[in-house]
């Protein structure tokens, strides 16, 4: 069952690429998230007004990939995830729950006047652990009901 290797992976980290594109053009910014195992889906945080989630918004392209990758320079450890999945705005309860998630992982974040929170839902996801022989790849196709 790749989901529980997937989701042990996914916890053990902090940290997020995402990548985005408008007009053909690509970008990718790094986030910090939180993910919420039970209900499969990342809270992250950014500014509205940062190129990428402009790229989004200003694009209507709330279709997105990333990845999140432990580094090592031993073979035999490297370990990582690509994903794609939609980005969702925050409202309301969702919104608190959120933003209760992301606090308690990141109490700093406290700090940060007007905290953008997001939604991601992701629909496929695919590890790489080469601790289970070299480019061992599992997969992870989810149904989701996006919003």
């Amino acid at each position: 069952m790749p989901e529980k290797q997937i989701i042990e992976f996914i916890g053990d980290h902090h940290i997020m690429t995402l990548a985005v594109s408008k007009d053909n053009i690509p970008y990718c910014a790094t986030c910090y998230y939180v993910y919420l195992q039970d209900e499969n889906r990342f809270f992250f945080t950014s500014d509205p007004e940062t190129r990428h989630m402009q790229d989004i918004i200003g694009g209507n392209n709330y279709r997105v990939a990333g990845a999140i990758a432990l580094e090592t320079k031993i073979v035999g450890k490297i370990r990582g995830i690509q994903f794609t999945g939609t980005i969702l705005v925050l409202e309301g309860a969702e919104l608190t729950k959120a933003k209760t998630s992301y606090l308690k992982r990141f109490p700093i974040a406290r700090l940060v006047p007007g905290l953008h929170l997001w939604e991601l839902k992701p629909d496929f996801i695919k590890l790489t652990d080469n601790r289970l022989g070299f480019g061992k790849k599992l997969i992870w196709q989810i149904e989701n009901n996006v919003k």
